[in-house]
């Protein structure tokens, strides 16, 4: 498994490198990026991204928890969570990179 995460940087790199925009620029296009989907997730709205998959925003209802150790009931709150669903050519690549 690998040990490197990829960062913003690593994303404006890559722009730099691949569209020849300057160091500053790719920054603020990925920055750009990245805001206008938080901000659409952010308002409920989902962000589906061809051939990589689709990031959407969850109600979760109220519900009544257990706390493991002492088996006390507890209150769990209702929640927005934020999920993401890979699309097909995203699992088959990932899958395929596990055969090396």
């Amino acid at each position: 498994m690998a040990d490197k995460t990829l960062t913003r940087m690593d994303l404006a790199d890559a722009v730099h490198s691949q569209v020849g925009l300057s160091r500053n620029d790719s920054a603020d296009l990925v920055e750009s990026v990245l805001t206008h989907v938080s901000d659409s997730l952010v308002n409920g709205e989902t962000v589906k991204i061809s051939s990589f998959g689709t990031f959407s925003v969850r109600d979760k209802a109220a519900r009544v928890g257990r706390n493991p150790k002492t088996g006390e009931e507890v209150p769990i709150h209702p929640r927005r969570v934020l999920t993401f669903r890979p699309s097909h050519l995203m699992k088959d690549r990932v899958a395929d990179g596990n055969k090396r």
